[in-house]
């Protein structure tokens, strides 16, 4: 199976669950009255909109270079993984003001409605399917090595940490009677606060690759030293790298003895071009400028 079909395969299985986990958890919240369950359920419905990001931007991504995209359409799986960050922030906005609204009532003199039992089955059945979801759909992301899928599987793993905070909230309203049912809405601030968390770290990553952010030091250090495993190869210079998607594009300046023929000098920089592609994938760019012996 292709790299694009595995990944809706992923995508398409977390969907699902998640159109079924959004519809149970948005009756349970209405019927049970919690405002928590409510706040987990516009979670999941985003969701649910990220992965129709996932499948319309992986379908344009996998497309081969051509000519207005020299290096492919790799970053529109980071452009993808940016709006999947954004969204989490829009779900974690909306969750924090629902949630202070109504502990704003509560301190004012408003008595909460307690939970319902239905609430806090639906948090508990949450927590089972999302983190099954993200257990997959993260292992899946990093055989494929997509930064989509990953963040995708996170907001998976959001869904279900917010389903535990949803479920001490609506259990602790339940058990310890009408004068905590502020623990709901309590819970539904802490939920949204720690999706603030998660879309943070997606949105930097996202964010430095589309600004062209090099790859990290050890990295181009590896980068160096294999270019140096090359005895006749001396100085490797100006290196320049960054990632496109899923691949990365390496650029650097050698130096070999100016006596050496064209010929082998070419097959030099050949065999340097396939080590790189060895070690960090077949689609990897690598542009080597070979300069003579100062």
């Amino acid at each position: 199976m292709s790299r694009e079909k595995e990944i809706y395969k992923v995508t398409l299985i977390g969907s699902a669950g998640n159109a079924a986990l959004l519809t149970f958890k948005f009756i349970a919240g209405v019927m049970g009255h919690s405002s928590a369950m409510i706040a987990d359920a516009v979670h999941s419905l985003s969701d649910f909109v990220t992965d129709l990001l996932v499948l319309v931007f992986v379908s344009i991504s996998a497309k081969p270079q051509d000519q207005s995209h020299d290096y492919g359409h790799g970053k529109f799986e980071t452009i993808a993984s940016f709006l999947i960050g954004l969204a989490l922030v829009a779900a974690a906005t909306g969750i924090v003001v629902s949630g202070s609204t109504k502990l704003w009532d509560w301190w004012c003199g408003e008595q909460l409605e307690t939970p319902g039992w239905i609430a806090l089955w639906a948090a508990l059945l949450s927590m089972l399917i999302k983190e099954l979801l993200y257990q997959y759909t993260a292992r899946k992301g990093r055989t494929l090595d997509s930064q989509v899928m990953v963040a995708n599987a996170w907001h998976h793993r959001s869904d279900a940490l917010s389903s535990i905070g949803a479920a001490i909230g609506i259990g602790g309203a339940i058990w310890l009677g009408q004068r905590w049912t502020v623990l709901d809405p309590l819970a539904s601030i802490v939920v949204g606060l720690m999706l603030v968390k998660v879309a943070y770290e997606l949105l930097k990553t996202s964010v430095g690759e589309l600004t062209e952010r090099s790859l990290p030091e050890e990295t181009e250090q590896e980068i160096v030293e294999i270019i140096q495993s090359f005895g006749d190869v001396q100085e490797p210079h100006n290196l320049r790298t960054r990632r496109i998607g899923n691949r990365i594009a390496i650029e650097a300046h050698v130096r070999m003895d100016g006596q050496l023929p064209l010929t082998i000098v070419h097959e030099r920089a050949t065999t340097i071009e396939s080590k790189l592609k060895e070690r960090f994938g077949e689609k990897t760019h690598v542009t080597l400028h070979m300069e003579p012996v100062k």
